[in-house]
């Protein structure tokens, strides 16, 4: 049977380019622009016809494709030592997920009704995993059986899975026997905990011992199958949510050094893929591959997609080093990324392509010619020059793509174009939040300017821009209105969970989500991202990072009289500009140049901060104190300049408070800045062979 596209809608012959959001008549106010929808398809929410409002539905929608199709696959593992997988995947049926999905969820609902498990204000079942079929049967269950998923990671911080399962009263967590024994490490400081359900296969002996660990300090150890036998003994029919039943408490890094719990309801996750399905490019066999974080929104809105039409996806091996070799066997359709995979791949092909000789030149000419008739007509195919040149690029990835998306973090415009007639397919650049299920605007096929913006509002979402005074940025801008990015739609979290405060500052009365980020309108509709509102920004691999923040925790570090942290959401990792404190640096330099000298031998001082080894003493100091305060990999700084000009009233980078002026300290350094991206993150040989 071919995929179920009831409710998909494809995109009409010619699309508007020059329309592409319009303003509702009568909505603009003093300090706002008017409310923005899609031009195309209009606005839509939980009482429009023939859209999903739970999950169930989706499932359900996937399902009737018919239970012998090819839903989940991964490559089996054939050794652990050396470890080697399959040259093919392997497949579970829609038929065989469902009756998994039976089987826990119906375990689940016996467990909480007999207390053995539960005991808080939600039925909240906890996930720590990477990505793997057991993951989606499991988030499926849940959906078809009324339990919250609260999904479990270590990046938010070394503290943050004993956080996040105190604060949602997680009494269950299904977790791979790598993170099984963290968890009963924890034990004492997360004693609601009661079971912990290993996924992964583990030998008789290792189940045995995990079994007497678990007993020893009050946590029930159960293998997976295990629990579906005991699901196939007490089974029971799903039970059937209501759009405002709660499916997930989804933890996002905020303001403060604790996770925020965003509550997601069946309705916004339902309509998010509903929205999304607008659009939606598959072939009846689709493949979408799944390798991005499963605990993050952006990925499970995609394979929620996936499941609504009954496509298929393939799991990678959970190794970023076997992600292309994975691809080349799977051969996706859809391929889910972020900026920091697709600036890896522009940066090898460029490499790869962009050489002395003739290969050098026959690359550069298929490169500006098919540039250029993107650019002029939005065709992001060639007959001679994918044949000859792309189909090499594209094969790296299984040489089958139709649709690649970007989300999480900002792209820039000279890389989007670049993947779009490399692959010569379909790519799309959206923009969205764990608030908005990672949905608000979407960039549409063909475009030919479409690379530098995040596109209009997709039709779940209206928008609109408030004026930010203190940044400068106001709704009455020219050429384009410029503003605060608020979003309103039937896809917006309700709350934040035992977090009143937040909560209040994030949405208003009206239902608006204001977003942090300050954008912009242009003249057909779309929307550019282009600051923050606050000194909170996300890096390429989509971490957001506090940077006064870390500023004030480094401003205690003994050798620096001033420091200004910089972040630039193209790049994945933070550089910073360094004041050294003078009798410091003085100290430092004359024990590594061999030579005396003094605070006050100004001559001296600019020798010793343009000396490699000096600028690396300073660097490693802050990188081992950094390590003791406990900053996370992302929160480091990779890259410093030395300078011994401070940051003053005076030169205009200093607030009469003593703060430091963002905007103007970024420009006072700016070509130091560029200078230090340029030499590029420094990486290890592994992760440098990565594209993860």
């Amino acid at each position: 049977m071919p995929l179920n596209r009831e409710k998909v809608v494809d995109w009409p012959d010619n699309l508007p380019f020059d329309r592409q959001s319009i303003p509702v008549p009568g909505t603009k106010r003093p300090g706002q622009t008017a409310h923005y929808r899609n031009a195309l398809w209009g606005f839509i929410d939980e009482n429009t016809p023939n859209h999903f409002v739970t999950l169930d539905q989706i499932f359900e929608g996937g399902l009737k494709t018919g239970r012998e199709r090819e839903f989940l696959g991964y490559r089996p593992i054939l050794s652990m030592n050396p470890l080697k997988f399959a040259d093919q995947y392997e497949w579970l049926t829609w038929g065989d997920v469902d009756n998994k999905r039976r089987y826990v969820g119906s375990a689940l609902h016996s467990l909480f009704s007999k207390g053995e498990v539960g005991g808080g204000e939600h039925e909240t079942v906890g996930i720590w995993s990477a990505n793997r079929p057991e993951w989606q049967i499991l988030d499926i269950a849940m959906q078809n059986y009324k339990k919250v998923s609260v999904s479990l990671y270590d990046t938010l911080g070394k503290d943050a899975v004993e956080y996040i399962i105190n604060h949602a009263h997680t009494t269950v967590v299904f977790a791979t026997s790598e993170h099984a024994s963290t968890l009963l490490k924890l034990a004492p400081k997360v004693p609601c905990l009661k079971l912990v359900i290993i996924i992964d296969s583990v030998s008789v002996q290792s189940a045995k011992l995990f079994a007497e660990w678990g007993q020893s300090v009050g946590i029930r150890v159960l293998e997976w199958h295990e629990l579906e036998a005991y699901g196939k003994a007490n089974l029971i029919e799903p039970i059937k949510p209501t759009p405002d039943t709660i499916a997930s408490i989804c933890y996002t890094s905020g303001t403060t050094d604790k996770p925020k719990g965003v509550i997601l309801t069946h309705k916004s996750l339902a309509m998010a893929v509903s929205s999304n399905l607008y659009g939606l490019t598959l072939p009846d066999d689709g493949i979408l591959m799944s390798y991005l974080p499963l605990a993050h929104i952006y990925e499970r809105l995609c394979e929620l997609c996936a499941v609504a039409v009954g496509g298929r996806i393939g799991y990678f091996s959970g190794d970023p080093l076997r992600l292309l070799e994975d691809a080349q066997i799977l051969k996706p359709n859809l391929f889910p990324s972020v900026p920091r995979v697709l600036n890896r791949i522009y940066q090898a092909a460029m490499a790869g392509g962009n050489v002395p000789g003739l290969k050098g030149k026959i690359f550069r000419k298929a490169l500006d010619t098919k540039l250029e008739r993107l650019h002029v007509t939005g065709e992001v195919t060639h007959p001679l020059w994918d044949r000859i040149v792309f189909r090499k690029i594209q094969r790296v990835l299984g040489g089958q793509l139709q649709l690649v998306t970007s989300g999480s973090a900002p792209i820039s415009a000279e890389i989007m174009d670049f993947i779009k007639i490399a692959f010569a397919c379909e790519v799309s650049e959206g923009y969205g939040m764990t608030e908005s299920m990672a949905t608000c605007t979407r960039s549409w096929p063909g475009d030919p300017s479409a690379s530098g913006t995040v596109g209009p509002p997709v039709p779940v979402n209206e928008v609109k821009l408030v004026d930010v005074p203190s940044l400068g940025y106001t709704t009455e801008d020219k050429p384009n209105p410029r503003g605060e990015l608020c979003i309103r739609g039937a896809n917006v979290f309700v709350e934040y969970y035992k977090d009143a405060k937040n909560t209040k500052e994030t949405i208003d009365e009206e239902g608006w989500l204001r977003t942090g980020d300050v954008a912009e309108i242009d003249s057909v509709g779309r929307v550019k991202i282009i600051d923050r509102v606050k000194n909170i920004m996300k890096l390429a691999q989509g971490e957001y990072v506090a940077l006064e923040k870390i500023e004030n925790l480094f401003s205690a570090y003994p050798s620096l009289a001033q420091i200004y942290v910089y972040g630039d959401s193209l790049q994945s990792y933070l550089v910073a500009i360094i004041v050294p404190d003078p009798i410091a640096l003085a100290s430092i330099a004359s024990e590594m140049l061999g030579k005396h000298i003094t605070p006050e031998d100004q001559a001296g001082l600019e020798e010793a901060i343009k000396d490699a080894h000096v600028n690396a003493h300073f660097l490693s100091g802050l990188t081992a104190y950094g390590q003791k305060l406990g900053l996370r990999g992302f929160e480091m700084i990779k890259r410093i300049h030395l300078s011994l000009v401070p940051f003053s009233i005076e030169n205009d980078t200093l607030t009469p408070t003593m703060k430091i002026k963002r905007r103007e300290a970024t420009k006072l350094y700016e070509s130091e800045i560029a200078a230090l991206y340029a030499l590029g993150e420094p990486t290890s040989n592994r992760t440098s062979k990565s594209l993860l």
